[in-house]
């Protein structure tokens, strides 16, 4: 790859528009899908997903968890579902949210940023919560290979408050401290960084924290989670543009009709545009 994840994540999202779907094969879902909770559900449901909407939408998020429950079959249909989105023009954020030390780290950022790994992605979530320099394999690696990280910064489960609004010792919190890393890491860069931060769209005004990273902002929680695009300006403020919204169940409940999956897609990149137009 040519151009690093930055410049390719923003180019996806001004042509495609500013959307990432997750894909989310859960029991539930799957039921809802009228599919069983086995493999041949699970490959059922994650090739409709691919062939309805690889074409068209910018970024997919698959949740790693979901393929994993099913063993080594389970990650066969992950290995495919990636090689096929990145085909057809999608980025690839994996969301394994892998943190570590040490060789450990760098195992998990060659298996997922190490291109030829049958599950190279373009982007992964990690988390930094044994220390930001614990990410350093997964960093030069992502610089190496043109791939990028999101960070855990400010997450949208009430859980995480209490590590991530922690105040340290300089009267920082630990989100904030994150944030300023992934600023140092994407200084200079253009049209932007590679290096994002998770930070949740239902988190109401975050205008205290530098939101502006020069990064991708990647933001769970439009449409079931409760947040809307309308919301999108007033949470992230200046650093809007740069904002990867992202809708799960929104998108997936939908299915398994292709039609209504594409729908549903272009109903809420063309909303997420329309609110975050600069």
């Amino acid at each position: 790859m040519n151009d690093s994840f930055g410049a390719r994540l923003r180019s996806a999202m001004d042509e495609r528009g500013p959307l990432c779907v997750g894909i989310d094969p859960h029991a539930s879902l799957l039921a809802s899908w009228g599919l069983k909770d086995d493999i041949d559900g699970l490959e059922t449901f994650t090739r409709t997903v691919v062939e309805a909407l690889a074409d068209t939408v910018a970024v997919f998020k698959p949740q790693s968890a979901f393929f994993e429950r099913f063993g080594s079959r389970g990650i066969a249909v992950l290995e495919q579902a990636v090689a096929d989105l990145r085909a057809a023009g999608g980025l690839v954020v994996m969301d394994a949210k892998r943190g570590d030390i040490g060789s450990t780290m760098a195992a998990y950022a060659e298996t997922f940023l190490r291109p030829g790994s049958p599950l190279f992605s373009d982007a992964l979530t990690v988390s930094p919560y044994l220390g930001y320099g614990s990410l350093k394999p997964a960093v030069d690696l992502a610089r190496e290979s043109g791939a990028g990280l999101f960070v855990l910064a400010l997450t949208s489960n009430p859980e995480g408050a209490e590590v991530q609004r922690a105040v340290r010792e300089d009267g920082r919190t630990i989100g904030a401290t994150m944030l300023g890393h992934l600023a140092e890491e994407n200084a200079g860069e253009s049209p932007m960084g590679s290096f994002g931060a998770v930070v949740g769209a239902t988190l109401g005004d975050l205008s205290s924290f530098e939101l502006d990273i020069n990064g991708p902002l990647l933001a769970p929680g439009i449409g079931a989670q409760g947040a809307t695009a309308a919301d999108l300006p007033a949470v992230f403020g200046p650093a809007v543009r740069n904002v990867v919204p992202n809708v799960s169940r929104g998108v997936l409940k939908e299915g398994p009709d292709a039609a209504a999956l594409r729908g549903a897609a272009e109903r809420f990149a063309d909303e997420i545009r329309a609110a975050v137009a600069v």
